[in-house]
């Protein structure tokens, strides 16, 4: 495995979410999806194609997510928000 990449699952509500975890697990055991503590998942790029179809059989959705959150965190902070909040 060259480099990992960092996703984000976000299932339609949390039966959902498991079922995503239980049916990659059931479809691909060899490959493990590495929990980063803080709700993302370090995977292999060239899973990305299984991991959006399986999300799709589970009415989730999977999006890369930053390598560095605290990058996200920091343009958060110094871009206004929109909709006039």
């Amino acid at each position: 495995m060259d480099k990992r990449i960092r996703i984000e699952i976000a299932g339609k509500d949390d039966f959902w979410s498991r079922a995503f975890h239980i049916e990659w697990e059931h479809q691909f055991p060899e490959r493990k999806l590495i929990d980063d503590g803080a709700g993302h998942y370090w995977a292999d790029p060239e899973w990305f194609d299984d991991l959006e179809r399986v999300a799709a059989q589970t009415f989730c959705r999977v999006w890369r997510a930053p390598d560095n959150p605290q990058r996200r965190e920091w343009l958060n902070s110094i871009l206004p928000r929109r909709g006039g909040h």
